[in-house]
């Protein structure tokens, strides 16, 4: 076992400087409230919710219409983004039902 010595008063600014971060740490806490981890979808999830391909979730994420988190090789949506362009994407299947073409 190994001992560790030093004067009381680094010793009592050490224990402050601890007293502090955790104050600070313990603001930030508060101030941010009690936020719940939100529930991410993944792609299938996102492909039912909006009635698309594959292919079609690529597109949207590649021209920048929805934004997307990558987490290794997986691919996560926030559920409020989705419901953000479920506008677009209605909008975007009628003009192509008039064009004669399905999306």
């Amino acid at each position: 076992m190994e001992f560790v010595i030093f004067e009381k008063r680094a010793f009592e600014e050490m224990a402050a400087k601890l007293e502090s971060f955790m104050q600070r740490v313990d603001n930030l806490c508060h101030s941010h409230g009690e936020k719940k981890p939100q529930k991410w979808l993944d792609h299938q999830e996102v492909c039912q919710a909006l009635k698309i391909s594959k292919r079609t979730l690529q597109t949207l994420r590649d021209n920048g219409t929805l934004a997307d988190a990558k987490i290794g090789n997986r691919t996560f949506y926030r559920p409020e983004d989705v419901e953000s362009i479920i506008v677009k994407v209605e909008d975007r299947r009628k003009e192509a039902y008039w064009n004669g073409r399905t999306i």
